[in-house]
């Protein structure tokens, strides 16, 4: 039988599908087409250089922009649908000492195929729209959300974060604390997420204020569909103007979703079969009916076949967007694993609050950026314990939940801090250690007078030996090598004999023996991080010994390596006067009460610290020959008398020529928005929670 013509519709589904736009950088290649660059901006030294940042070149007067070569879909017309999307990054911005910089980085949305106006010439309007039309921008719209370090008279008095919508004055904006990092060329992070239910746009970044980072936020309301078009250029614009600074991106993560419906597979009355809403097949109404049908059956299994990638791509997009908590239960190692062998064993949460009287605040050992440290005492191995609780939503915290319990659940060392067991249950992410009577280090070199005098001089000379002991383990005496990442003396903690025990694995890194480095986030804490890390964020074994050598000086001389009122930083000022023969004078005062003070050994550890911090880690010894030094079984240095500069060869000019004494390591996010970001050296005795 021939059928004529078709007046039914074999099939009609409407499926959801994700127009998602995914990527991260963790670095930028000048090859790398997936990012254009305007005017000055271009890639070097695995970073974005959005201003001038050449030899042979004025820094004054430059603009750049470097955005993403496919636009983002951020609405759609026919549904009326916003996407949401969430972006991260970190950047620096360096005015190479200079008390006077400009002008700003602002991450932007704008008209998909948006350029920098012609007219854009000076600093103030960052690239985004024409001189004179800084404060009404509707002919080059844009949304943006800007860090702005020179003040214009639109703007606050201060450095600021600011949200942009067509005009450089700022709907919503925030103090900056920012000073300091731009004269020391500090690397920053910010994220930005909006949200399209409730139309927010909330920015959180870091701030740096007295001498430690800090969290900040801005957020604003603003329907983006009011004032961009459906596709939208993005990315980032920088300038200067009178005032110069060095403009850089060194990473950037973005994700977006919009979910849209489509009519997919449709036979209609004139004859035409769509699968899809652009793919139309003629057919002709002399076609007999098996044809009819297998083209009905045809369109239906690629239907389903477009159904299958449908749902392949929203759980793709459902596992990127999901909490890291949840993401920390998929990549963890199975418990069975570590049940297996004779380490740390699994709790349960019951058992961890009743040892812990609930966590009560009165049995709290302190309070840092992952959580609290508890007291308490577990009736199944008769022991008092120190039970580390990550604070909830802390994504940074989950992390090195993660690592810590992989790495030290095999590690056996006398000066390793033992993790007992862990517990990751109601959400719940809890870490279980041995506690140690004495506390950290850092607690009796700078805290109370009464406990500064526990310390004589044999104890000193011990904790130092024992830390180099655990660090040779961790280096070259375990099957892999550990690199901790985070040495400092608030990490070194002491039993009732005053043995030094390494703790907090958080930000520990298996790597090879034979590499010994890795490209990493920066992570650390100010005072006691190498200079070469700032600049190459690779984390090693000798950026370990280097936070060694501070941790050797912090004991000879019972000084912080930054604050407490100095004008220098502690190596500076142990260098300076090795250099007049003065090394002795590093000892700390407290010494001199002692009734056995090792001149011998205390000449050796001042050394032996300067050594460690040498600015070119070629230079520094491995802590194999540490620790045969201070056995006074190898011979001391001869160090320059002047301390080394570090130089780092580059085309471009070194943004980061003014490295400062120490860098930094995000932790778990805080409730407050005061409240630390990162870890500091100067900080007070409540850094209990890191210790373990």
């Amino acid at each position: 039988m021939i059928i004529s013509n078709f007046s039914f519709v074999i099939i009609i589904i409407i499926i959801p599908y994700a127009s998602p736009l995914i990527f991260n950088f963790t670095s930028f290649s000048p090859n790398d087409l997936d990012i254009h660059y305007e005017r000055s901006a271009y890639a070097a030294n695995n970073v974005i250089q959005l201003t001038t940042n050449q030899r042979d070149s004025s820094p004054f007067a430059s603009i750049g922009r470097a955005t993403y070569s496919t636009p983002l879909h951020l609405w759609d017309k026919a549904s009326n649908k916003l996407t949401d999307f969430s972006t991260n990054f970190s950047f620096v911005i360096n005015s190479l000492n200079k008390a006077e910089y400009g002008d700003g980085i602002s991450f932007f949305l704008a008209p998909s195929g948006s350029k920098i106006p012609q007219g854009a010439t000076k600093g103030g309007a960052m690239g985004l729209t024409v001189d004179n039309d800084t404060l009404n921008s509707t002919d080059n719209p844009f949304v943006a959300v800007e860090f702005d370090i020179y003040s214009n008279e639109w703007d606050p008095p201060n450095e600021h974060v600011g949200i942009d919508v067509n005009s450089m004055r700022s709907v919503a904006n925030r103090t900056w604390w920012s000073g300091v990092s731009i004269m020391q060329g500090l690397k920053h992070t910010a994220w930005v997420n909006y949200d399209s239910g409730s139309k927010n746009l909330n920015v959180v970044f870091s701030g740096f204020r007295n001498g430690s980072y800090v969290r900040q936020r801005v957020s604003q309301t603003v329907d983006l569909r009011e004032y961009l078009p459906e596709f939208v250029t993005f990315g980032f614009s920088a300038s200067t103007g009178n005032a110069s600074a060095l403009h850089s991106i060194l990473s950037w993560r973005f994700t977006s979703n919009l979910d849209l419906e489509v009519v997919q597979g449709s036979v209609t009355n004139t004859g035409l079969v769509s699968v899809g809403p652009t793919s139309p097949i003629s057919v002709s109404s002399k076609n007999n009916a098996g044809l009819a049908v297998g083209l009905s059956i045809g369109g239906s299994l690629l239907l389903l076949g477009l159904i299958v990638v449908v749902v392949f791509w929203k759980k793709r997009i459902n596992r990127l967007k999901k909490n890291e908590g949840d993401e920390f239960f998929d990549i963890i190692m199975g418990d069975d694993e570590i049940e297996r062998g004779s380490g740390p064993k699994k709790f349960s949460y019951d058992e961890l609050a009743r040892a812990t009287n609930k966590f009560s605040e009165h049995d709290k050992l302190g309070e840092g950026g992952f959580g609290g440290v508890y007291k308490g005492y577990l009736e199944g191995i008769k022991s008092n314990v120190a039970v580390k609780r990550i604070s909830k939503g802390s994504k940074q915290g989950i992390k090195e939940y993660a690592s810590e319990v992989k790495i030290i659940s095999r590690l056996r060392h006398r000066n390793l801090v033992q993790l007992l067991g862990w517990c990751h249950e109601k959400k719940e992410l809890l870490l279980v250690y041995e506690l140690m009577p004495n506390g950290s280090l850092d607690s009796h070199l700078f805290g109370e007078t009464s406990k500064k005098g526990s310390l004589n001089w044999d104890i000193r000379f011990k904790i130092a030996q024992g830390l180099a002991s655990a660090l040779l383990y961790l280096h070259e005496e375990w099957i892999q090598c550990v690199v901790h990442r985070d040495i400092k003396s608030s990490n070194v903690m002491l039993d009732s004999d005053y043995n030094a025990k390494l703790g907090d694995f958080g930000l520990a890194r298996l790597v090879d023996h034979e590499k010994g480095d890795q490209t990493t986030v920066l992570a650390g804490t100010m005072g006691y991080m190498a200079p070469e890390c700032v600049v190459t964020g690779k984390a090693s074994k000798e950026t370990d010994v280097y936070s060694f050598g501070v941790v050797a000086l912090e004991i000879a001389s019972g000084r912080r390596p930054i604050g407490n009122g100095h004008v220098e930083g502690l190596v500076e000022w142990a260098w300076g006067l090795y250099g007049k023969g003065k090394v002795l004078e590093v000892s700390d005062p407290m010494l001199l009460i002692c009734d056995r003070l090792n001149v011998k050994e205390l000449r050796r550890l001042i050394v032996v610290g300067l050594w460690c911090v040498h600015p070119d880690s070629s230079a520094r010894p491995s802590i194999g020959q540490v620790v045969r030094v201070l056995r006074f079984e190898g011979e001391l240095p001869v160090l320059p008398l002047r301390m080394p500069v570090p130089i780092y060869c580059t085309p471009a000019l070194d943004m980061y020529a003014s490295f400062p004494k120490g860098t930094f390591s995000f932790v778990g996010s805080e409730k407050t928005e005061s409240s630390s970001k990162f870890t500091a050296s100067s900080s007070g005795a409540s850094s209990a929670s890191l210790l373990y």
